[in-house]
């Protein structure tokens, strides 16, 4: 019965059924079985509390059948606690499994064993022994191996950075990842097979946000398009720590001025806007500050290698201009404007319409609608130092 439930969660989440054979595959797998006895959960006010399964079990049940992520580690990035592992929303699982497209003979890698519970399900989709899975945290990956074997399955679990593959038992039809990246490693592209898929949710520095569908191709290239769907945490070898007080020094004096662009407009709500920022602004986080002095609300831009850094203020009485701040060798704010301008003139594109392209040397090229319409890149075009 509590399967079920979760199927009727998960069909009301998607607006439809989950896609055959996923129903089926997901009744003969209990999601319970492949999840610690300690759980977080979302808490409602942006944090987790935790649920033991020990003291509430009727509590700890009704989480693990509902449609939704469940936090199963944390680890400390930057001084701050913040999630390390997770098992998925079922519906988001669905959406992964769905567009990879898979077949009972494909032979998949498995980026991310985390509980085991999606590696279960690849197991009963695909023929025994071919399915691979990686997780580079032993605790993990001895935990989902046991309750892989406990559920009578047989994929190959490793312990291993997920970035660099499995060339041993390369090549894969498919590479499917149960977190984000944001550059597709190189070893995922040599270990798939041409004519194979590489299926991975994805994440810029300014949001976490869509699934990358990539199609190899014979010269050892692959493209593909983003769907807007998924929000997985990122692999933890891309992890790079955000931090303000590793940016602002002392001493320095950024150039003042104005803009017309709210900060909300790009790093608001509109999910399409901030993809586009996220692909064509590249490696720039953002953060907002309502507890300033200065002013009631902040935007903070910062670039990952520190070197730059940008606000944007509102003073809490008009939205017609907006003080601004730029320091570094990059005028990140002037970026983002160039940016939202251009995506503005596009028309607003969803995310949908946006693909990547990667060559067998590693290039990464984001594109609008085709290949051959590339997205212009902010810092691709000779800027020079400043600040």
């Amino acid at each position: 019965m509590r399967t079920e439930s979760l199927l009727a969660e998960i069909a009301a989440t998607l607006g439809r059924p989950a896609a055959d054979p996923w129903p089926s595959v997901l009744a003969a797998t209990e999601r319970a079985d492949f999840l610690p006895g300690l759980l977080w959960v979302r808490d409602g006010g942006g944090g987790h509390r935790p649920l033991d399964r020990g003291r509430a079990p009727e509590a700890w049940l009704a989480a693990a059948y509902s449609d939704q992520p469940l936090v199963t580690e944390f680890t400390t990035l930057g001084g701050a606690r913040v999630p390390l592992s997770s098992a998925s929303a079922p519906s988001t699982v669905v959406r992964l499994l769905e567009d990879a497209g898979l077949t009972a003979d494909s032979r998949v890698l498995e980026i991310g064993t985390g509980t085991g519970f999606n590696t279960a399900l690849l197991a009963r989709r695909c023929r025994r022994g071919s399915v691979v899975t990686l997780e580079n945290v032993p605790e993990l990956s001895a935990l989902a191996a046991r309750a892989l074997r406990t559920a009578a399955l047989d994929p190959t679990v490793v312990t291993a950075d997920g970035t660099q593959g499995c060339a041993a038992l390369a090549p894969y039809s498919h590479v499917l990842a149960t977190c984000s990246v944001r550059s597709v490693p190189a070893a995922w592209l040599e270990q798939t097979e041409t004519g194979g898929r590489i299926v991975t949710p994805w994440d810029s520095a300014w949001v976490c946000y869509g699934t990358l569908v990539l199609d190899k191709h014979a010269d050892g290239s692959a493209a593909g398009r983003f769907s807007a769907h998924g929000s997985y945490m990122l692999i933890s070898t891309q992890r790079v720590a955000a931090d303000l007080d590793r940016v602002l020094r002392p001493g320095q004096i950024p150039s003042t001025g104005t803009s017309a662009l709210s900060p909300w407009a790009v790093a608001g709500e509109d999910l399409d806007a901030q993809f586009h920022i996220g692909l064509a602004v590249a490696a720039v986080w953002h953060s907002w500050d309502t507890c300033g002095a200065e002013a009631p609300v902040r935007l903070w831009l910062a670039d990952l290698t520190g070197s730059s850094w940008a606000s944007v203020d509102w003073d809490g009485r008009q939205s017609a201009a907006f003080a601004t701040r730029q320091f570094g060798v990059r005028r990140l704010w002037d970026e983002v404007e160039a940016a939202y301008a251009w995506w503005a003139a596009a028309g607003r594109p969803e995310v949908g319409r946006y693909g990547l392209t990667v060559t067998a040397d590693g290039r990464h090229t984001p594109w609008l609608d085709a290949p051959g319409a590339p997205l212009p890149l902010t810092f691709a075009r000779g800027d020079r130092a400043h600040g």
